[in-house]
């Protein structure tokens, strides 16, 4: 029997330090978001980043608290409800890092009789910090929990016609009565080296603008390729010409070269530069998250007004959007249908 488990990011169980710690500790420790060894990653992690970072993030995250709880979980749990009855076969939904976890998730779909996954990162483009982390844990409680379990992997679909259809949908529908002088698309960063370890040809990525537009199997898991793929489809299918939309790389830790340019330079140098009207949208992501909400709505927006901007808008994710949840959804029927 075939079953499908969406899978997003996660977050912790409440916006106070007790429950961001042992999030951001599950988070940071995965070995493909800070992926140097163990001591090291440890001493980094648990030495010096959570003495001080849970606080910090804490405040961050009451400030997007909702009452019913995580943005990112409410909305994941909301798309949830509105594919299953789309669906002909069980659907769970599972968090890389928090609850509902990947195992419960899987458990969930075993209960009901299901031997055959779909595994569905909610994650447009790939990367080891996303995708990757995702397929390599539910292998890892396969074989452990589920070995007669066949799983089926949903490749990233940055540039599927009908996700771009619904990115530049959404897109144009909150750009209306918004005379924008730029559209900037600002996607999550990670470290350049991840880049080149996700490079299965071991030669093509350079990271110098040229690679990510000469063709290569690298492509299939070149986080940055995707990310500017997606909006290159974008801007053409809205006819956006040159010169009023940007491309820039968000929410960087210290200590390594990540993807440039930076969003929050970026912005800071914007209002200089004759921008003083900016909308921003985040297609890293399909739901709204601390990224979303509090790094670009908060954060950006009062930096953006403070170097001279005058006004500031943010596009929602796809979140769990009547077409959106139907894309899904349609996905989901081909692969249970398919023999």
């Amino acid at each position: 029997m075939k079953g499908v488990l969406l899978v997003n990011l996660g977050s912790p169980e409440s916006p106070t330090p007790k429950d961001v710690k042992p999030y951001l500790d599950e988070f940071l420790m995965d070995a493909r978001v800070i992926d140097v060894p163990f001591l090291l990653r440890a001493l980094l992690v648990r030495g010096i980043i959570l003495q001080t970072r849970p606080k910090k993030s804490a405040a961050a995250y009451a400030k997007i608290w909702w009452d019913e709880g995580s943005p990112l979980v409410v909305i994941s749990k909301r798309m949830h409800e509105k594919v299953k009855p789309q669906v002909n076969i069980p659907v769970s939904l599972a968090m890389r890092y928090g609850n509902p976890s990947l195992l419960s998730g899987l458990q969930e779909l075993a209960d009901q009789g299901v031997d055959e996954v779909l595994l569905f990162p909610l994650y447009p483009q790939h990367a080891m910090a996303s995708t990757e982390t995702i397929l390599v844990l539910a292998e890892e409680h396969r074989k452990k929990y589920f070995p007669n379990m066949k799983f089926t992997n949903v490749p990233a679909f940055y540039n599927k016609p009908d996700y771009i259809q619904n990115l530049a949908n959404s897109v144009k529908k909150h750009l209306e009565g918004f005379d924008y002088d730029m559209l900037l698309f600002s996607y999550h960063g990670i470290p350049e080296r991840h880049i080149r370890k996700t490079d299965i040809t071991k030669s093509h990525c350079k990271i110098d603008g040229s690679c990510c537009n000469t063709p290569s199997p690298a492509h299939e898991f070149c986080y940055r390729h995707q990310c500017y793929e997606t909006t290159k489809q974008v801007v053409k299918l809205l006819g956006i010409p040159e010169g009023k939309y940007s491309q820039t790389f968000q929410s960087r830790l210290a200590g390594d070269k990540w993807l440039t340019p930076y969003t929050d330079t970026s912005i800071d140098l914007m209002p200089g530069k004759g921008i003083k009207n900016l909308a921003v949208v985040t297609p890293a992501f399909v739901s709204d998250c601390l990224e979303t909400l509090e790094e670009i709505g908060m954060e950006a927006n009062h930096q953006f007004k403070v170097h001279g901007g005058e006004n500031f808008k943010v596009i929602p994710c796809l979140n769990d959007g009547d077409d959106w949840c139907k894309t899904v959804s349609n996905w989901i029927n081909e692969w249970a249908e398919a023999k």
